[in-house]
């Protein structure tokens, strides 16, 4: 049986909430993202997961370790947020006045990312995600989530765009019965913050 991804986005930080790109910037999760992560643990506890992977940065450590996965946590570098460069810290509003044709999924950041990087990262994580078996947690972040949902269903990075990602959502990217050569987006973006 190939694995059964289940994809968290981290928590509410100020920085998330304020719109901020937040790459390399270490921020701590607001209150509200310390509960929005413990209950993301809550939905996720009758789950058997056979591997737990992270993104080293805070915000996503925070989110694992206070859904209660963080005994099980295994570092994973390639699941870190994209790099904003010279981005970092901007929102989206500010980017856009500047250059009104741009998008992160397209375009990439000045002295950060581009697209082709980050496909390569989410395209890694894909490879070593295949090799594992039952069901697996992914923390990770925003962008890069959407990059490797993008990239599991093989399509190019681009695509991203259409996807969106809230704070300490789940998504659940799977197989077509079950068959590894049918990668699926079975469940998106699916949080307490929608119902």
């Amino acid at each position: 049986m190939p694995p059964l991804i289940y994809l968290m986005r981290h928590g509410e930080t100020e920085w998330s909430k304020s719109g901020q790109h937040t790459g390399r910037t270490e921020v701590p999760l607001t209150p509200d993202g310390q509960d929005s992560a413990r209950e993301l643990g809550e939905r996720l506890q009758r789950i058997q997961f056979s591997a737990v992977l992270c993104s080293p940065r805070l915000r996503a450590r925070q989110t694992c370790e206070l859904a209660g996965m963080g005994l099980g946590m295994e570092i994973e570098p390639d699941l870190t947020e994209w790099d904003y460069g010279e981005y970092e810290g901007l929102r989206s509003v500010e980017i856009l006045a500047g250059r009104p044709d741009w998008n992160v999924f397209r375009n990439g950041c000045p002295g950060g990312e581009d697209p082709g990087r980050v496909s390569d990262r989410a395209d890694r994580v894909i490879s070593r995600l295949s090799t594992l078996e039952g069901n697996v947690a992914v923390f990770s972040h925003g962008h890069f989530g959407r990059a490797l949902a993008t990239r599991w269903i093989q399509l190019p990075i681009e695509e991203g765009r259409h996807l969106l990602l809230d704070p300490a959502s789940v998504s659940l990217l799977g197989y077509e019965h079950d068959r590894a050569d049918s990668p699926a987006i079975v469940m998106w973006n699916s949080s307490i913050a929608r119902l």
